[in-house]
């Protein structure tokens, strides 16, 4: 077989390989990623900017009595918002008990036992469709199903608006966390004699566990930083959840059905306030808001990186 003609370094123009802004390439290369580098920079000061404002404004207020007292009255110096602190944490984790059995549970059904099915086509769009969906008509919809029917705001009313947001974030998520475990796992599994509910239960989900979990806790963080549903749902309470133990979480259901405070009404309530404690109070709220969403969101994305994701 003969061989082919060899080149030598002779034989290429190497100064035409350099890299010039002034052949046509090059220059639209570097001014592609100049403007690039600025439109990500442009896409960043926002946020930044909003950091050192809340920073700023929010910083002066941080005490410890931010965090174990309730609102003061409208003159009335001091006070804090621990009861929001409480309320946001109890209003997301029964959103959350909503929400993620049902998310995942869906997403296996339409991963595992019928992919090509009608039904997992619906509850696909139906899940698109959701992500669309304007918190206030999630508020609006959970007023009607909860707050009429037991005839009081409350934190599980609340629960219930939050829950139809986090619902498609966690189903989308968990369905491509699924998607990803390798077939040949499924096949070993299979071929060592595990029924469809083992193969799920022992390989699957513990595969796509980091994946799960990334979308909860990103739809954990989206459903924190919601004002409009509670609005409609939670309403505000300047007490704390369990009266006759302030500073504990709730005892009774009747502690539950109650009007509740959050962290995101405290800061509509207070920022449109002609006080100043109040107005203060709005600004050290919405720090602890920013930096309870950027810790999950955070967190989100390591585990995102970690599966793959």
């Amino acid at each position: 077989m003969a061989a082919g003609p060899a080149y030598t370094s002779d034989d290429i123009d190497l100064e035409s390989l350099r890299f010039s802004l002034r052949q046509p390439r090059s220059l639209f290369s570097y001014s592609m990623s100049v403007l690039t580098g600025l439109a990500t920079i442009a896409a960043m000061l926002p946020l930044f900017s909003v950091l050192f404002l809340l920073i700023e404004k929010g910083a002066q207020s941080l005490s410890w009595a931010i965090f174990t007292e309730r609102p003061p009255a409208a003159m009335a110096p001091g006070g804090g918002f621990g009861n929001a602190i409480v309320g946001t944490f109890v209003i997301v984790i029964l959103a959350a008990l909503i929400s993620v059995p049902i998310g995942i549970l869906a997403a296996i059904y339409i991963t595992e036992f019928g992919p090509e099915s009608r039904t997992a086509a619906a509850v696909r769009f139906g899940a698109k469709v959701l992500t669309g969906l304007p918190s206030i008509l999630a508020g609006v919809f959970a007023f009607a199903l909860i707050v009429i029917l037991t005839g009081g705001f409350s934190a599980p009313a609340g629960a219930v608006a939050l829950s139809l947001l986090m619902l498609p974030t966690i189903l989308l998520t968990a369905e491509e966390a699924i998607k990803r475990v390798p077939p040949k796992m499924r096949e070993a599994a299979i071929g060592m004699g595990a029924t469809p509910t083992q193969v799920v239960t022992k390989v699957v989900l513990p595969t796509a566990l980091p994946g799960i979990l990334t979308g909860v806790m990103l739809a954990v963080a989206r459903a924190a930083g919601e004002t409009a549903p509670l609005l409609f749902t939670a309403l505000f309470s300047d007490f704390w959840m369990s009266r006759t133990s302030p500073q504990f979480l709730p005892k009774t259901l009747g502690d539950l059905m109650k009007p509740t405070a959050s962290l995101a009404v405290i800061i509509y309530n207070f920022s449109g306030s002609p006080f100043e404690n109040q107005i203060a109070l709005a600004w050290c709220a919405a720090l602890i808001l920013v930096t309870i969403v950027l810790v999950v969101n955070i967190s989100g994305q390591v585990l995102a990186r970690r599966s793959g994701l």
